[in-house]
């Protein structure tokens, strides 16, 4: 937002907007200044915001090209001005200016995340057996890439030698880091951790995962800005047809009936003033702005009037579940002692291991020994074995020789018991990762960590239930994981271990069952799916840059039912611009039935026009203290 308000354009448009509503409100308590005064305040804002519409109308007219809402726009301004309402004339110009100001600037942030993400991406990589590193470009496949500790990976590839722990959080969406050693596949983009790797290319830059991330970004960006507005195929029928309407009144009584000229032409304008649709224009707008005061004041940044309305339309809603129903970060879950050690003994030795570790796991497991207040054992000769887990010698302990990591670590110091297979299994079951410790003589115990349902999400899936939306789980997180939240959840459709590219074709298949879906996620690869989305929702306080770029409306905190909250109110919002369009287009219909049987006259018509309108306007500005009951 700070960004938006450093915009000149929407600032003077702010600022105009305030001083031609405080005009309005005194004119309906019948202050009015005199015309000399405000004229030339009015001409020159309509001129300088309004230019643009009238001369793309002009030329619209010019084709006969009745889609171009610049057009309607025109006629419902010189409308407004031809009433004297030149307040009228104003506001709608300024609005309709904000909203464009405010759609430019949602595409611009948007393409400006997408060349950040480009930026970022890998650009130089080292081959085998050369020192010097050059551009990603000139690597083919079957080329032997060599990666360092901390080295972003510069190519979508096969692991030959080496192992590591790679954090793919840019690709997956996973929270924990990968073991990856021989035989394992790696993207591009995702960031190596302490170990050494070697990978044999398999993907050409423009072919690799990130960049289909960006591609998919763009296109499913494009294919959104070219959907039309309900308006625009309105304008298509309403103004020619009131147009012909206004000449035959004419025509048909002075050149065949034999009636009086003036009569009848001043029935063709008052038909033309009548059906000026001001009220039908502004009623989407106001009801719209109105809706995003109120979202913005519950933590809502929302990028363009048209998404409130898609949200009061969605029929499903798929979630990423890493940081968006899980919080992203792993806890100890439970810890269970073997061979007649304690909880707190094992919890203690772990975490006395864990202290030289900078993984996320060691975090989880120092801070659970910290919330119960343990004394650390004491360790001397430390080693990390990359990619399978810890070694070193306690102090505390009888047997100084200690070992902590995953299975196969574990497997190749000691002959696993069944009871603590079971256990491991059990664990995995629920989607949870399982640590081991041993000494030189037996395993000590194993520590369950899982990454944290979020505590409003069982409350927000309820509440999608009531509200008659499926609720669909899309992850790049492995099937267990996924089917144990799903399962916590109460959630039935679950789709795991998907790449960017196969959400976005999950989600192609839920807008063809239920055609308005939403999209709720946080990271780099959830970007095409919130694009590509009827509306994308980012989870802003803890999503990456690139997704809240790309996405609709950015929730600025983590609770999760504020979305359920923001469909009431886009449903109500749609509610009320259905009321508005109806009670507009019924009344002026009315009346334009009076104005061809000659019983109408001006001061119906700026009843018809201008009451309307007012009406519409207090109907729409009730949105902004909507409460969701």
């Amino acid at each position: 937002m700070k960004e938006l308000f450093e915009n000149n354009k929407f600032r003077w448009l702010i600022v105009t907007l305030a001083v031609v509503s405080f005009i309005e409100i005194l004119s309906f308590l019948s202050i009015r200044f005199p015309v000399w005064a405000k004229l030339p305040l009015f001409l020159v804002i309509i001129a300088i915001f309004g230019r643009k519409v009238f001369i793309s109308g002009i030329k619209s007219l010019s084709k006969l090209d009745f889609s171009n809402i610049n057009l309607l726009m025109s006629i419902a301004i010189f409308g407004a001005i031809y009433l004297r309402q030149l307040e009228e004339a104003v506001v709608i110009v300024v609005l309709f200016a904000l909203g464009n100001t405010l759609e430019e600037f949602g595409i611009k942030r948007s393409k400006s995340a997408l060349k950040e993400l480009i930026d970022n991406a890998p650009k130089l990589a080292q081959i085998k057996g050369s020192e010097v590193k050059v551009p990603i470009e000139e690597i083919k496949i079957g080329e032997i890439v060599v990666i360092r500790p901390g080295d972003q990976i510069p190519l979508d590839g096969k692991v030959i030698s080496g192992d590591s722990l790679v954090d793919e959080s840019t690709i997956t969406g996973e929270s924990l880091p990968k073991n990856k050693t021989v035989g394992d596949f790696v993207y591009a983009g995702t960031l190596n951790g302490q170990g050494y790797l070697e990978a044999k290319v398999e993907k050409e830059t423009k072919d690799t995962t990130l960049s289909q991330i960006i591609d998919l970004t763009f296109k499913a960006a494009e294919k959104k800005s070219l959907s039309q507005k309900f308006i625009e195929k309105f304008a298509r029928i309403y103004t020619p047809s009131v147009i012909v309407v206004s000449v035959l009144l004419v025509l048909v009584p002075v050149l065949f009936l034999g009636k009086p000229f003036n009569l009848w032409f001043v029935q063709a304008l008052t038909l033309l003033i009548i059906a000026c649709p001001c009220a039908l224009v502004i009623s989407t707008p106001i009801s719209v702005f109105s809706a995003i005061g109120n979202a913005s004041r519950k933590g809502f940044l929302i990028k363009g009037g048209r998404f409130i309305e898609e949200m009061g339309k969605i029929k499903a809603i798929a979630l990423d579940k890493t940081r968006t129903l899980t919080v992203g970060r792993p806890v100890v879950s439970e810890i269970i002692p073997f061979g007649g050690f304690s909880k707190e003994e094992v919890l203690a030795c772990a975490a006395g291991l864990e202290v030289f570790s900078e993984h996320p796991i060691a975090v989880s497991i120092l801070k659970k020994a910290e919330e119960e207040k343990l004394d650390l054992h004491k360790f001397t000769s430390f080693q990390a074995v990359p990619g399978k887990g810890l070694k070193g010698k306690c102090a505390i302990c009888f047997d100084k020789h200690h070992f902590m990591g995953n299975i196969k670590f574990v497997a190749e110091e000691h002959r696993i018991e069944e009871q603590v297979l079971e256990k491991i299994e059990e664990l995995e079951k629920q989607g949870k990762t399982a640590i081991i410790i041993g000494d030189g003589e037996k395993i000590k115990g194993v520590i369950g960590v899982t990454d944290e349902i979020r505590e409003k999400s069982e409350s927000f899936i309820k509440d999608l239930k009531d509200l008659n939306i499926a609720p669909v789980i899309l992850t790049g997180d492995n099937k267990s994981s996924a089917m144990f939240v799903a399962q916590k959840l109460k959630i039935s459709a679950v789709k795991s271990e998907l790449l960017p590219h196969e959400k976005v074709d999950e989600l192609s298949k839920l807008i063809k069952r239920y055609r308005y879906v939403g999209m709720v996620g946080d990271g780099v690869n959830d970007a095409p799916s919130l694009a590509a989305a009827s509306v994308g929702i980012v989870m802003g306080a803890v999503g990456s840059d690139v997704a809240i770029e790309n996405a609709d409306i950015a929730l600025m905190s983590d609770n999760l039912q504020m979305i359920s909250y923001l469909i009431r109110l886009g449903r109500k919002t749609v509610k009320k611009i259905k009321f508005n369009v109806v009670f507009a287009i019924g009344v002026k219909f009315l009346f334009l039935i009076l104005a061809v049987a000659g019983w109408s006259n001006l001061a119906l018509a700026i009843f018809a026009d201008v009451g309307v309108t007012i009406l519409v306007v207090l109907n729409s500005l009730r949105l902004y203290s909507y409460k969701g009951c």
